[in-house]
């Protein structure tokens, strides 16, 4: 666990938002934000991804939907999805929820989903049994929902069941309230990997669609494989932070690196075709290893080398 670790928004003076928005949603396990973001970009993002919503064949399964149109990779798909996964509100959350349990977050997934007329309700379901971690002590994710048309309850809107997250996981009996959360393009519906959650069943005339982003520890596996959604050639083109958040960064200590380094080697003009592998501690690990290092009596490499000789 990390300590002390910056929270990114805190320097644009979002920590008032950032503290106000955490403590809701860990309290209720979700919360809306209004009007957290241009109606127009939301419009634009869903403009842009209209030829994938035709192209995009139906889902297989009864979680998915048989009435339901699912694709990832938005990043490679507009540009303006970029706006809602470096949102800085959203960031500064979500670090502020995951923090106590990693060093860096992680992108997990970003996904636009189109329920079409007739679509049944979804199983209710918590984003956090994709890991059989232990449950009721650590939270995993933490899920954005971003409308692009009217959520209402007729058309498939999100349904949550409050106070159903953290330790209330373990219940065996579903809490009593669920209920749609409608809102508009424009704000955001936040949720935590524990909270029971699912989409509503499409009773309109009219297709629901909308994008999911969300983001996990940094020690997880996440639902997208982001190395091949974001490919480093593609990765290249990102910035530094948004290549880092989708996995071109380790998690200390040493994870996820490439031959011993931070894999944002790779993002390189020309990246070497050898690297000296280099420790990435945390600093509590730093401290252990030089203290360890110090207390040696143990010949240096030189005179190594005499007794090979």
């Amino acid at each position: 666990m990390s300590q002390n670790k910056p929270i990114r928004g805190m320097e644009a003076g979002l920590a008032p938002e950032i503290e106000r928005w955490t403590s809701l949603l860990l309290k209720q396990g979700w919360c809306v934000i209004p009007s957290i973001i241009g109606a127009q970009a939301i419009a634009a993002l869903d403009q842009d991804l209209a030829a994938d919503f035709a192209a995009t064949p139906f889902c297989s399964g009864g979680f998915y939907g048989a009435r339901t149109k699912r694709f990832g990779r938005l990043l490679t798909r507009s540009p303006f999805a970029t706006d809602l996964v470096q949102h800085p509100l959203v960031i500064g959350i979500a670090e502020s929820v995951l923090g106590p349990w990693c060093d860096t977050i992680q992108l997990n997934l970003t996904q636009a989903l189109a329920l079409h007329p007739g679509a049944p309700p979804q199983l209710p379901h918590r984003d956090q049994d994709m890991w059989r971690g232990a449950i009721g002590e650590t939270e995993y994710l933490v899920n954005v929902m971003w409308p692009f048309t009217s959520y209402r309850r007729e058309n498939g809107a999100t349904i949550v069941w409050p106070d159903s997250h953290g330790a209330r996981a373990l219940d065996t009996e579903a809490p009593a309230g669920a209920f749609a959360v409608e809102m508009e393009p424009g704000s955001a519906l936040l949720f935590l990997g524990s909270t029971l959650h699912g989409a509503g069943g499409n009773s309109s005339p009219d297709v629901r669609r909308g994008a999911i982003v969300s983001y996990c520890l940094g020690w997880l596996k996440p639902y997208e494989n982001q190395w091949l959604a974001y490919p480093p050639h593609v990765a290249r083109t990102f910035s530094p932070e948004l290549a880092g958040l989708v996995g071109y960064r380790q998690h200390r200590p040493n994870l996820g690196n490439y031959e011993g380094q931070c894999p944002s080697v790779l993002l390189q003009d020309n990246p070497p075709d050898r690297l000296a592998a280099t420790d990435a501690l945390r600093p509590d690990q730093e401290a252990a290893v030089a203290q360890f290092v110090r207390e040696q009596d143990w010949p240096s490499a030189s005179a190594a080398g005499e007794w090979k000789r």
